[in-house]
């Protein structure tokens, strides 16, 4: 069983990014943009609290006509985080996600935030092991041991 830690090391970066929630709607787009990313964290001080993400955006701004240059993201992030844990299991993961139509899911460890691991991260991990699999199981069949 794979940990949601083994995930975060196996990331390319593990830098978390964030804004504040003060910061616009825009200086977040702009960060999103610049690193290639579809949700932020917003850390309030250090503490957490809130997830902007891609569809927070499309659903709370662009359809109700507000200004991404005035309006904070305090006003249209979720406050509602889902979260894991990093002993948690990748398959905890996967079904909290599912459940909850989530794409992203920050990782705390304590009070502390670890990291943030997307469906992405997951899909390619599950891949990797099917692969293992396949490879093993190629290996057997042709007599390659």
């Amino acid at each position: 069983m794979t940990t949601v830690a083994e995930i975060l090391r196996s990331k390319a970066s593990a830098e978390v990014h964030h804004v504040k929630p003060t910061d616009t709607v825009l200086d977040a787009l702009r960060l999103m943009a610049d690193k290639g990313i579809g949700a932020l964290v917003v850390l309030d001080g250090s503490k957490l609290a809130g997830i902007f993400t891609e569809r927070d955006y499309a659903r709370k701004v662009v359809l109700l006509g507000r200004s991404s240059g005035h309006t904070p993201v305090s006003e249209i992030m979720t406050r509602a985080v889902r979260y894991v844990h990093s002993t948690q299991s990748t398959e905890e993961c996967m079904a909290l996600m599912t459940e909850n139509r989530l794409r992203h899911l920050p990782v705390v460890d304590g009070d502390t935030l670890v990291g943030i691991v997307s469906i992405g991260d997951l899909v390619k991990h599950v891949m990797s092991q099917q692969q293992f699999v396949i490879e093993q199981m190629e290996q057997y069949i042709t007599g390659g041991w």
